[in-house]
């Protein structure tokens, strides 16, 4: 896994400052701290930094042909470069390392642009087509490898983050304010934006081509299936064909130079890859687990049972509230963007633990979204079905007076009857997007300074344009829109927390054959009654105890909303309700107050709300205030100073040695 920068000027006789391509290069230090590579060709500049998992002797970058005309940035892992390469050779090129990266090269060469379409695994790179003054950008299919970019006057620039952009002096950092209500509402923001102006994410499955004759042009080379495979075969049947992709997928992301680790969230997902990896290798796997002092919130008794259960090497790390916290500022600056999942910190933590054992894990990312697992599925299918008997059997004006009596309800019922049918009209928007926002649309027109964002700019736009799209039924088009849009920003928090930690994370689940396979499945096989998963399930059931196969899900739960009730409400009193923080004059005051008053008495759960608000205000105390993330940790004797009695946080620091726990258990097999 690695880092990827570059300049690219419109005027041929502009030639590239090598002095901001190094900033841009040198900030992405921890995306590769192995080698770091530059290189300046007149009007266009590369930079690279290298975590060596393949070809540790060769395979440095930019990488060029044998006529040095064409240069390669490349940021990835290609599974099936051994394949490719031999079509290669077949084909008249000869290959001077063991890389997948010279084997991207050589496909462009041969392939153009229709490179990407051969390429089985997660990429973002960059071409300079030295003779064609031609550059050409890719993402793979899902999302999974990050890729920005920013047009100036004259110039354009990309990088693996966004904090690379900046650093080339080109782009002033400043805030697009026009994505505040769908970060409010959907935790992120879907789509080419970001959260600063000018600076756009390259979409999954797109390239990017820029030349002097044709400009900027943009292509979608792949997309999700439209088509749902209906054919007559049985539930076991599906269940076997599941097994026997995601073996093929878990066996491709094997391929490595270094030893390979597993997260392990006692959930089904990271226990099934931990039983179908084991007997794949001649070693004990190594597995790395997180959780807190909490048992309502720790799962560190079921990632110890998945682990023994295949006899792996077993590690893991207990979080304090105050190293949370801690860490939060050092973290929104690697995330570039407020942290949109309160689970993002302690995935920083079990990857800073993991570094120390190997380079690379497997983590379980996008089961969920393929096998319909949230419970929002389930809870969105059951008042669809519900509901439209409900909607056509009862007069509008009867529902009206029903909603009313809800509303007088005790407030711990009211909380769930609102979220029902019962109060809910029909509609994907508002069954499954405002009933599931954090801060609904209702709230934010109370909470923000200036409504004008809300008519502006949907905040369900691109959720509701991929939910639209589909043909099909409502559990599949739920997660038809969640894999391009909820995903995406659940891959870039994979990426950048363990990137962070200078670990590559892979995702077999999101092998692009296995996604197009279970993606055509109709729902029903996924979503059965109320079980969720319910064809994986049956999948793997050989390999996962269970005790864990039959457990309740738990999403990996952190506890912020109690902690900031208790000993760290020093933190919202500093990063939400300051004058500072009002002084930007983005929220009305009256309504924080009331929010954070409810919260702290106790009135009403608003962690979730409170945690978007404290992240949006470190956020711009970073990149828009220009202070460093550990400045932050001790705020002028208030806020994290005041909540955490401690140094500022040091993102090198060794975890404390009392907090992390190995066990070895002998292998069943």
């Amino acid at each position: 896994m690695c880092g990827i920068a570059g300049i690219i000027h419109f005027d041929p006789h502009q030639i590239v400052d090598e002095g901001r391509l190094k900033r841009m290069r040198d900030v992405l230090r921890h995306r590769g701290p192995d080698e770091e590579g530059l290189v300046v060709l007149g009007q266009a500049g590369l930079g690279h930094r290298r975590l060596s998992i393949i070809d540790l002797s060769s395979g440095r970058q930019p990488m060029t042909n044998p006529e040095r005309d064409i240069w390669i940035t490349y940021n990835g892992e290609i599974y099936n470069f051994r394949e490719l390469r031999a079509d290669l050779r077949s084909r008249g090129c000869d290959f001077t390392t063991q890389s997948d990266t010279e084997v991207v090269l050589r496909a462009y060469e041969v392939f153009g642009e229709g490179c990407v379409e051969r390429l089985r695994g997660m990429f973002a790179f960059a071409i300079w087509d030295r003779r064609n003054r031609k550059l050409f950008m890719a993402r793979d299919r899902v999302g999974i490898k990050p890729l920005y970019f920013a047009r100036t006057g004259d110039s354009l620039l990309f990088a693996s983050e966004i904090k690379a952009i900046l650093a080339a002096g080109y782009v002033r950092p400043a805030f697009n304010t026009a994505v505040l209500p769908e970060f409010l509402a959907t935790r992120f923001v879907a789509g080419s934006d970001t959260f600063f102006r000018g600076i756009h994410k390259l979409l999954p499955g797109r390239t990017f081509t820029w030349s002097q004759e044709e400009g900027i042009r943009q292509c979608r080379y792949w997309h999700l299936p439209t088509e749902l495979d209906d054919s007559p075969a049985t539930f076991e049947e599906r269940a076997r064909d599941v097994r026997v992709h995601l073996e093929d997928a878990v066996r491709s992301h094997l391929v490595s130079d270094v030893p390979i680790g597993l997260f392990l969230s006692g959930g089904i997902d990271s226990s099934a890859l931990a039983g179908l990896m084991a007997p794949m290798v001649d070693e004990p796997i190594r597995t790395f687990a997180v959780g807190f002092d909490d048992p309502a919130c720790n799962e560190l008794p079921y990632a110890r049972l998945a682990a023994k259960s295949v006899g792996a090497q077993h590690r893991e790390v207990v979080v304090s509230p105050s190293e949370f916290f801690g860490a939060l500022p050092h973290l929104i600056w690697h995330e570039d963007e407020p942290i949109a999942f309160s689970s993002s910190v302690p995935l920083y933590f079990v990857s800073r633990l993991a570094r120390d054992h190997v380079k690379v894990v497997m983590t379980g990312e996008g089961s969920d979204e393929l096998f319909l697992g949230y419970n929002r599925y389930r809870v969105t299918a059951w008042n669809e079905r519900l509901g439209r008997a409900y909607w056509a059997a009862v007069p509008k004006s009867v529902r009206g007076k029903i909603r009313q009596l809800v509303e007088g309800l005790p407030r711990r019922i009211r909380r769930y009857a609102e979220r029902t049918f019962v109060s809910l009209p029909p509609g994907a928007r508002s069954l499954f997007y405002e009933n599931f926002a954090v801060f609904p649309e209702a709230f934010q027109q109370n909470l923000l300074a200036d409504t004008d964002h809300l008519v502006a700019r949907d905040p369900y736009a691109e959720g509701l344009r991929f939910y639209q799209e589909l043909r099909a039924g409502t559990l599949e088009r739920m997660s038809y829109a969640d894999l391009q849009t909820y995903l995406v920003e659940l891959l870039m928090k994979q990426d950048q927390m363990s990137m962070a930690a200078s670990i590559e994370s892979r995702v077999p689940f999101l092998d692009h054959e296995l996604v197009e396979h279970v993606a055509a499945m109709p729902g029903r096989y996924k979503l059965h009654g109320w079980q969720t998963k319910a064809v994986f399930r049956a999948a793997i059931r050989d390999v996962v105890p269970k005790e864990i196969l039959t457990r309740r899900k738990m999403g990996f739960p952190v506890p912020v909303g109690r902690w900031l009730r208790g000993p760290f409400r020093g933190i919202v009193d500093e990063f939400v309700l300051s004058q500072r923080a009002l002084d930007r004059q983005l929220f009305e005051s009256g309504f924080l107050g009331r929010l954070a008053g409810e919260h702290l008495r106790g009135d009403a759960e608003h962690g979730d709300r409170l945690w978007l608000l404290v992240n949006l205000e470190i956020w711009q105390r970073i990149f828009l205030d220009g202070e460093e993330p550990a400045s932050l940790v001790d705020c002028e004797g208030r806020g994290f100073a005041a909540a955490l009695g401690r140094a500022p946080f040091a993102g090198t620091a060794k975890l404390p040695s009392s907090a992390i726990f190995t066990q070895g258990f002998p292998n069943p097999n």
